[in-house]
Order: C-alpha cells, then sequence, then structure tokens
C-alpha cells in the first residue's frame, strides 16, 4: 500500500473560460469527471475559471465562499471523489472586500481550505500590458498548504510564482507538489511562464503543476494557455497547448525522494548564513 501512495495521477484543466458563469462551472464539472474517470486523484482548475479576468468582471461575478461556484466544486469533487484545487473564483467577503482566492476541496466534498493570492497583479510594461488588480481585489495573508494520503501540497495564484520566497517556504513545510492556477498573458507568458514553473521545481526539488484557462482571443484580456506540470529536476512532463484540454502527469514521489538524494541541498544550505522564514503562519 505504501508503494502505491508514492505515485499518483495528477490532472490540470485547462478550461475555455466563457462570460456565462453557469456554463464554466457544468463544463468544468465534466471535465473533472473526465479527468476522474481516467484515474486523476487530484485535478486543478485554472484560475478565474467562473468569470472573464479582469478588474471590470471581479466585482460583477464575485461570490461568497460557500456559495453558487463552491457547492459545484464541491459535489464534483465528491462525485469523482478526487481532491480538487479550484482554480480561483472572486470571492466576496462578509465585509464586501474582495478576493481572489482559490478553495481546495477533498474527495468528501468538503472545503480543505482556501487560498486568497498574496501578490495582487499590479504590472505596468509600457507599450504591451498594464494591468491592476489592486484597482478592485484586496491581498490575502495567509500561506496555504494542505495534506493528501499522497504528499503535501502548497497553493499560490498566479503571480504568487514569481515569489522564491513562497515556494521555499512551503517545501521547508514538507510541500512536495506546489499547484498555481494562472493566467499569465500573451507578454509575460511566452517570456516567463515556463521559466518560473521550472526555476520553483528545480530550486525546491518539487514537483510544480500550473493551470491556465484556455486561450480566447477574443477576451479582453488574452491568457498564454500552456498548462504545464514539471519534475523536480526540473523537466517539462505535461504540457498543453492554447486550446481547452485535461494534461495528465503521473507524480512519483520515490523519484523526488531519489532527485533530493542525488543532490542533497535541503542538507547543504547554510542556515548560519541566511534563512528564510515566514513572518505569519497561515
Amino acid at each position: 500500500l505504501n508503494a502505491l501512495l508514492k505515485f499518483f495521477r495528477l490532472a490540470v484543466v485547462q478550461l475555455h473560460v466563457t462570460k456565462v458563469k453557469a456554463d464554466n462551472l457544468s463544463r468544468a464539472r465534466g471535465l473533472i469527471k473526465e479527468a476522474a474517470a481516467r484515474g486523476a486523484k487530484l485535478v486543478v482548475l485554472p484560475e478565474c475559471f467562473n468569470s472573464p479576468y479582469g478588474t471590470g468582471f471581479f466585482p460583477e461575478y464575485a461570490e461568497k465562499i460557500p456559495g453558487e461556484s463552491s457547492q459545484v466544486l464541491s459535489e464534483a469533487a465528491k462525485e469523482s471523489q478526487v481532491y480538487l484545487v479550484g482554480g480561483s473564483i472572486p470571492e466576496e467577503d462578509d465585509g464586501g472586500k474582495l478576493y481572489n482566492t482559490c478553495p481546495v476541496f477533498g474527495p468528501d466534498g468538503s472545503l480543505v481550505l482556501k487560498h486568497r493570492k498574496i501578490h495582487l497583479f499590479d504590472i505596468d510594461v509600457p507599450g504591451k500590458i498594464r494591468f491592476q488588480e489592486s484597482e478592485t481585489l484586496s491581498p490575502g495573508s495567509n500561506l496555504s498548504v494542505f495534506d493528501t494520503p499522497y504528499c503535501r501540497v502548497g497553493v499560490g495564484i498566479c503571480y504568487d510564482i514569481r515569489f522564491a520566497e513562497l515556494a521555499q517556504l512551503y517545501s521547508k513545510k514538507g510541500c512536495q507538489l506546489l499547484v498555481y492556477p494562472g493566467a499569465f498573458n500573451m507578454t509575460t507568458g511566452p517570456a516567463h511562464w515556463e521559466l518560473l514553473q521550472r526555476g520553483r521545481a528545480v530550486d525546491n526539488q518539487v514537483y510544480v503543476a500550473t493551470a491556465s484557462p484556455a486561450r480566447d482571443e477574443t477576451a479582453s484580456y488574452v491568457a498564454w494557455g500552456h498548462s504545464t506540470v514539471v519534475s523536480p529536476w526540473g523537466e517539462v512532463i505535461s504540457k498543453a497547448g492554447s486550446e481547452e484540454t485535461v494534461v495528465y502527469a503521473d507524480i512519483d514521489l520515490q523519484y523526488l525522494a531519489n532527485v533530493r538524494q542525488q543532490i542533497p541541498i535541503t542538507a547543504q544550505r547554510r542556515s548560519d548564513l541566511y534563512t528564510v522564514n515566514a513572518v505569519q503562519e497561515g
């Protein structure tokens, strides 16, 4: 049994997101079911999977958790008996604040955690792209880690992946898989999307999985797509194109252990010279 738990199938759903929330939810549910039928034990949805991505859309599509979208995800996780990383949705709290939030569900349909995006996407690349999430969203303030029978998993959302410290802290907490639902764009996507994932993977000797929405050239924000899974060696083991699809990867925790044994950076760190610590535990 122990040997079996060192190996599991991960599925990343690259969903085509429309302006119709009900359609997004039902198509996501169908793809989760398909992934489970193909042996996936953990399924990851894309960032902002129930709504178009944009500061103008967040207030319009925002929901409480629990709410309509989280209810559908809870039922989908339960019916397919999978761990479900629910991409992200615009969340409204009781005080009216909005967050970019990833709810995670267990195979029994329970809400395991919700990760509110820590680092807001505020960038300005002249002549290419300007985007300011902080115009409508507030940042989260917790690290988000959950346990499965296979391994511990750390959760970030999109821009969170640029911050190596977060991945290091997750690794320090015992995570062997990091998941980042994310919607990079046509400027940052080709430049940094794969590079960042491979960097986070090789720095921490962990698996890294990203889930992007499918590319829609007619949308106001065009996602890069190319949802990916990277091994602890920094190798791309699964990658989508730009269309709607589900990509699979077999996560081999014995392989991860071998990589860490061969290049034992964790034991070789000079904690007498430097360290990365969480200020606030989450």
